[in-house]
């Protein structure tokens, strides 16, 4: 597979000092051939436009964002635009992948001045970093109210040129508001049952009854806000939030932006039936989404959630696992061009009538089609139509064998990039994904590969320090500082590890990352930064050090640590942990009335604080099939947040859990130990009276 990108203009051996070529990123290295005079962020372009005293062009995207080829074809490989961009302003290009720190501070001044955020973000600074004008997507001649880009480039140096009063005085003005908007208030403690059910009330009034999920097009997977749904009717019994969660989880699996050949999700639908997708593939959204069919299995034994569950493992197996033993960030939404021409988005997963007859024959391609939703008509472009799989087929061995011979037919078409870089907050969520599917359906395979992946965030993301590094590729480690997703969701990711494997290694590594977190990133006011203290950009303190605990397409670093700290606390008693968890799980108490889409996994945190959460300690030989089937049980459990560990009473590494310490079995047989806040029930070792004791009310 094409790891670097097929996306470039074929500049090969120009004298264009284009400094990506030297980059490590494939979103960067995308662009090393334009005939732009592209820089990387850093102190050297901003020296360079205040000597030449001209404003920077900072244009922010990543590798497999559709609109950011669309942009770079039309704009950036035009020698005439490229000509006039390199003589009036510093070009630089960040991947917001790697610098999400740069992303957040400007992407407020976008949606400041243009009440809408996206990429390609383009934003215009002084030679300082201030921001004075900045939009998304610009066209290559003027359409839709929006100016080309040429137009915007010769506007903008016009008013740098003879307008400059002007220029300073928005630059001062945005810097201030984006200052203004720099510190959140936590609040009080965590949102009490009332305010989670208040959440549930208000997310059930933004409910599409007809297609699942909240709100209109474009609809993105609702991953966080599921996990909460899913949380709150186990404990509670809610049959309003498991149903949003079972119709949900249902037309996303049936529709296109599920691939229903391959496995894994898209990023998200255009329209409001999950229909036609954004045909990129994340990491994060398969990782969060293979973990929320495995929870609702768990949950309801949903058919359609196992077999979600394994194709989409398979997937992540299959398409983004790096030869390191890492995940790769994603697939591009387009396949290459042909001949120069323009990128084609969703070209390798659509398909014609006489698509499918020419692979089937006639009986199985019209069969097929009936089955898949292919039309004369298409639900896409020029005919074509996504793979949707609206009921379960009639004959499953006829689809099975239709559906490989189908999957083999589309591996010869041009298939999309992959940016292969490891991203280490999103391979946490892909390690705790991984494990904990591989432990609920019995495939070993999965926990190894949870286990590699850990194995390579420690080898090449965790510095001499003991500091993470946020991106690698290729084995090799990058330059930029780990960012509070990095620490919380690959300490998440460890502790999923500890409670599927057992390995005490996992619970020291996430104490380390972990009391990064607190003396780092803490905000003494409650809650969290999204930079540790001494590794924010000066730049970007300047305007603001970022700061957010709303979801977005993951869990915001807010509410990770949260959840990271309220687990690490089960397993060790430690009121430090708990403390900060629970001081930073106050500003959900106003997000749960006011915006619970945009704090699903804060809330899911909350509803394992109102839990307890249950800590449960599987003491026996480890070689006994009866400490299996206990361990087995606690992992199924859905009580939320659970914390789970099996040890062996003989080995002395169990002791390093504190867990674990002082239970032994009783009567000669493996027992289970239900606690809260370490005090315990009566141990179990019967696994119906384990799975009773997990499924009462918290203490």
């Amino acid at each position: 597979m094409n790891t670097i990108g097929w996306y470039v203009s074929g500049r090969e051996g120009t004298d264009m000092p284009n400094r990506l070529r030297d980059a490590r990123s494939p979103y960067l290295l995308q662009h090393a051939d334009n005939p732009v005079d592209w820089w990387e962020w850093g102190d050297d372009a901003f020296a360079e436009a205040r000597r030449r005293d001209v404003p920077v062009l900072l244009s922010v995207g990543y590798a497999a964002c559709h609109w950011c080829h669309v942009m770079a074809h039309e704009s950036f490989e035009d020698e005439q635009v490229a000509a006039y961009l390199n003589a009036h302003f510093v070009a630089i290009k960040v991947d917001r992948e790697e610098r999400p720190d740069v992303d957040a501070v400007y992407m407020e001044s976008v949606q400041a001045l243009t009440g809408q955020g996206g990429w390609p973000m383009t934003a215009f600074l002084t030679p300082g970093g201030k921001p004075f004008y900045a939009g998304t997507y610009f066209p290559p001649q003027s359409r839709h109210g929006l100016p080309s880009f040429s137009q915007l480039l010769q506007a903008v140096d016009e008013a740098w040129t003879q307008r400059r009063g002007d220029v300073t005085e928005s630059a001062e003005r945005i810097g201030t508001a984006l200052g203004g908007g720099a510190r959140v208030e936590a609040g009080g403690g965590p949102p009490g049952a009332d305010r989670l059910d208040a959440a549930v009330a208000r997310l059930t009034g933004e409910f599409d009854p007809a297609a699942g999920g909240f709100g209109g097009a474009p609809k993105f997977p609702p991953s966080m806000v599921l996990e909460f749904l899913l949380r709150h009717h186990v404990r509670t019994g809610d049959h309003r939030a498991l149903a949003m969660v079972e119709a949900t989880c249902e037309r996303m699996a049936r529709g296109g932006l599920y691939d229903q050949l391959g496995g894994g999700f898209a990023r998200y639908s255009v329209d409001a039936g999950w229909v036609v997708p954004h045909f990129e593939k994340m990491l994060y959204d398969n990782a969060l989404l293979l973990r929320v069919y495995a929870h609702l299995w768990r949950v309801t034994g949903s058919a359609l959630g196992a077999r979600v569950v394994r194709e989409t493992a398979g997937f992540l197996l299959r398409e983004l696992r790096t030869a390191e033993g890492g995940f790769a960030s994603s697939l591009d939404a387009d396949s290459p061009p042909v001949e120069g021409a323009a990128p084609v988005e969703g070209a390798f997963y659509v398909w014609t009538p006489a698509q499918l007859r020419d692979v089937l024959g006639d009986e199985d391609g019209a069969w097929a089609a009936a089955l898949l939703g292919v039309t004369d008509a298409g639900t896409f472009e020029h005919g074509a139509s996504t793979l949707q799989l609206l009921r379960d087929p009639d004959d499953s061995g006829r689809w099975e064998r239709v559906r490989g011979q189908l999957f083999d037919a589309r591996l010869p078409r041009p298939a999309p990039g992959r940016d292969d870089k490891v991203v280490a907050a999103w391979n946490g969520l892909a390690i705790a994904a991984l494990a904990e599917a591989g432990a609920l359906f019995g495939e070993p395979s999965w926990v190894d590969a949870a286990v590699g992946c850990a194995d390579l965030l420690v080898r090449l993301h965790l510095d001499e320090r003991g500091r993470l590094l946020r991106v690698s590729r290729d084995g090799v480690a990058g330059t930029h500082a780990g960012v509070l997703e990095d620490y919380a969701d690959v300490a998440e990711g460890f502790l999923t590890l500890v409670a599927v494997t057992g390995d005490p290694v996992w619970l020291s590594l996430a104490e380390q990352l972990l009391d990064v977190v607190l003396v780092r990133f803490a905000d003494p006011t409650g809650g969290f930064f999204d930079t540790g203290d001494d590794a924010t950009d000066a730049r970007l303190a300047g305007l603001r050090r970022p700061q957010d605990p709303t979801d977005n397409a993951t869990p915001s670093g807010w509410s990770a640590a949260a959840g990271a700290l309220l687990g690490f606390a089960a397993y060790t008693g430690s009121d430090r942990h708990r403390t900060a968890a629970g001081d930073a799980l106050g500003i959900y108490d106003a997000l749960a009335a006011r915006a619970p889409r945009f704090a699903g996994w804060g809330l899911a945190v909350a509803e394992a604080w109102l839990a307890g959460p249950a800590e449960v300690a599987v003491v026996g030989p480890r070689d006994d099939p009866r400490t299996a089937v206990l361990h087995a049980v606690a992992l199924r459990s859905g009580s939320p947040g659970a914390m789970v560990v099996a040890g062996d009473p003989d080995d002395p590494a169990s002791a390093v859990v504190p867990l674990l310490r002082d239970r032994g079995v009783v009567g000669g047989a493996p027992a289970a130990y239900v606690c809260r806040g370490f005090v315990c029930e009566l141990p179990a070792t019967d696994p119906d009276r384990l799975a009773a004791q997990l499924a009462g009310p918290a203490a």
